[in-house]
This record gives structure tokens, sequence and C-alpha cells, in this order.
């Protein structure tokens, strides 16, 4: 988010701020500092409002607001968002549909995606959460070239959960 809320020329209230220039840093009076912007037709903007005292800098206000924009634009692009799919097996699962299961999961993760594993127990399979962590077991010895455990199986109400991640 661009921060648009500096305070700028007569919008700072304090007597004196440290004004900090290219080779220069010094603490003067407000209005010395505003005149100075003034001469040279720029804002004085008031970079670090928390400091004592205030640090203050001399500059076209709109030029530094679209370079802002340009900088959050530019660290948008090279953000990666990262999905996470979900995968839902049964604790009496057969072997060949762990074996379809894992195939899809090894599909999401080549697409650098995270993979939520999750078993869901309903009524008399709660006594029997052991056998979820048979299944999670077979599950994992299927991608062990592609997947690395980001959290291991732990069971959560009913059902039981566990994240993947793609090896690097």
């Amino acid at each position: 988010m661009i921060n648009k809320n500096f305070n700028l020329n007569e919008g700072i209230r304090e007597n004196e701020i440290r004004l900090v220039g290219e080779e220069e840093s010094v603490v003067v009076k407000t209005n010395e500092a505003l005149n100075r912007a003034r001469e040279e037709g720029l804002d004085l903007v008031m970079i670090s409002p928390t400091a004592k005292p205030p640090v203050c800098k001399i500059m076209d206000y709109n030029k530094f607001l679209y370079e802002q924009s340009k900088k959050e634009k530019e660290a948008k692009k090279n953000q990666k968002v990262v999905d996470i799919k979900e995968i839902r097996l049964r604790p009496n699962i057969e072997e060949h549909d762990i074996q379809i299961k894992a195939n899809n999961a090894k599909k999401f993760l080549s697409s650098e995606n995270k993979v939520k594993v999750s078993i869901r127990f309903r009524g008399r399979q709660n006594n029997y959460t052991h056998l979820g962590n048979k299944v999670f077991d077979v599950f994992i010895s299927k991608l062990e070239d592609a997947a690395i455990i980001e959290k291991s199986p732990k069971l959560e109400g009913n059902n039981m959960i566990m994240i993947l991640a793609p090896k690097k």
C-alpha cells in the first residue's frame, strides 16, 4: 500500500526538524526549511514523524508518490502466489486409489503448489485413527521424490491433516 499520509509543507506542526538532503543532515527551524523548499519550487515532506526531531526532506511530492507506486507494482509483479490444493483420503482407501491420489498430488507439487492431505473419520472410524497414520505413511512413500512434509499429520476434530510442500 502506498502511504499517502505524509505531512507536507504547512501540515508540519513541529518547531524544529531534521532536514536531510543529498550530502547534509541538519537540524533547522521549520519556517526556514519551508522557505528553502519554496525557493526551489519543491515540497517539504515529513519522512519520519516519530524521530526526535522529525526527519523531513525537500522533494517533489507528486514525483515521490509516483516512484512509490512504481516500486509497489514491481514488488507485486515479483510476488509468487502459492495455492494450497486439497486431496481427501478415507481411512479404508485401497492401494490403487492412493496411487491415483498421489499422482494428482505430484501434478500439484510440480506446479509449485502446496498440497493439504486430509482424512475424515466418521462414526466408529474415530476409534481407529491409527489407520489414518498408516494411510498417510503409504501416501508419503509414493511422494518421497516430489514432496517434503511441511506439517506432519495431526488429528483436528474428526479430520487428520498433513501439509506437503514441493521439494526444491
